[in-house]
């Protein structure tokens, strides 16, 4: 399909990632995080690749995420929860996240069954409780109450993707010191803290469920080239040139004339711009791939507009496919690539392709 702009997301890649994942982790379970719609990539497709391949349960960020998600698996509710998104969460039966007795006490007054996970703060310094004692007796607390299971206990980590940091290793043995207490009297409590990174970089941090995001996606947690641990990107974004232009030196593209031809040439023109997630910032800094070859993009990007420099001698027409991120004959042009030339991370890269930007199957 040519389109003018348009993501196309392979559910066979995703299927094949969450297999990769669940092989690295043996035993413990895969959790596949499917917040932020999918990572960009489209939530319900994703959660059902996911499945397909292996994964047991989900994961999302808000309430109206889970609401929004039809499948067989567990889903468990990350972030923080107002009482309106409570009983949004609870009437979807999603697991939610607790780490003071005020939000155990909400659940328990709801009056209906829930399952809910106790959160250590191990040096995130965001969400959970920095006290063990108190993760702890929060875990003691929801066990005893009537109506609610203590489903997990579980952290999250901040520098699993530094590799040699000595902060993961620190937040590890923290929450392992927890683990080690609560599991005494709490066996079949679920413990879960990996991310995509530490699944990849340390076998202890799998405990019994590990929480993948990004690498679901196909999409590299240390932000260098996914094929390294055996993963499939499922995105590829691309346009089409909409318009060939000759142009003399002296000639300018786009707004502020950010950029001039220096010598004869001719520009394409492709529909697609930050109205569709293609950042501004990559104005006069990406490149694009037509005929398998790679071009330069040009002058600065618009709303709707992006220009590329095909060159004096181009065989390109009006109406080829041109790729933003993905393969095309023998080039490719990751995520990854986009993020450092954007100075960010994989994950802005895809989570930042806005609706219009349409979505198709592979």
């Amino acid at each position: 399909m040519i389109g003018r702009a348009v993501a196309r997301v392979s559910r066979r890649a995703i299927e094949h990632n969450c297999t990769v994942l669940s092989e690295r982790l043996g035993g413990s379970e895969l959790c596949a995080v499917v917040k932020a719609n999918g990572y960009g990539h489209g939530a319900q497709a994703a959660a059902d690749a996911a499945v397909a391949g292996g994964a047991t349960r989900l994961a999302v960020a808000t309430a109206a995420e889970a609401a929004a998600l039809r499948s067989d698996v567990p889903v468990l509710v990350m972030g923080a929860l107002t009482r309106t998104d409570l009983d949004t969460a609870l009437a979807a039966r999603a697991d939610v996240v607790a780490w003071t007795g005020e939000f155990v006490d909400a659940i328990a007054a709801r009056g209906v069954p829930a399952r809910v996970h106790v959160k250590l703060d191990s040096g995130m310094g965001r969400l959970g409780t920095k006290d063990p004692r108190e993760a702890s007796a929060l875990c003691d607390r929801i066990a005893a109450a009537e109506g609610l299971d203590l489903a997990g206990l579980m952290t999250h980590f901040a520098t699993a993707d530094e590799r040699g940091d000595d902060h993961f290793p620190g937040q590890l043995a923290r929450f392992t010191e927890l683990v080690d207490d609560v599991r005494r009297r709490h066996p079949g409590v679920t413990v879960h803290a990996a991310n995509s990174a530490a699944v990849l970089r340390d076998r202890t941090a799998h405990f019994d469920m590990a929480r993948c995001g990004i690498a679901v996606y196909g999409l590299d947690p240390f932000g260098q080239d996914p094929a390294e641990h055996g993963l499939q990107p499922a995105l590829e974004l691309t346009s089409y040139v909409a318009a060939v232009k000759r142009f003399e030196p002296g000639d300018s593209a786009g707004y502020g004339r950010t950029w001039t031809a220096k010598e004869p040439t001719r520009v394409g023109v492709l529909p697609i711009g930050y109205g569709d997630g293609w950042r501004r910032a990559l104005s006069n800094n990406a490149e694009v791939l037509v005929r398998g070859r790679r071009h330069p993009l040009v002058g600065t990007v618009s709303m709707d507009n992006v220009t590329i420099d095909l060159g004096s001698d181009t065989d390109v027409a009006v109406g080829e496919e041109a790729v933003l991120i993905g393969a095309q004959g023998g080039e490719r042009i990751l995520a990854e690539d986009v993020a450092r030339r954007l100075g960010t991370i994989n994950y802005e890269v895809t989570t930042g392709l806005l609706p219009r930007a349409e979505r198709v199957e592979a």
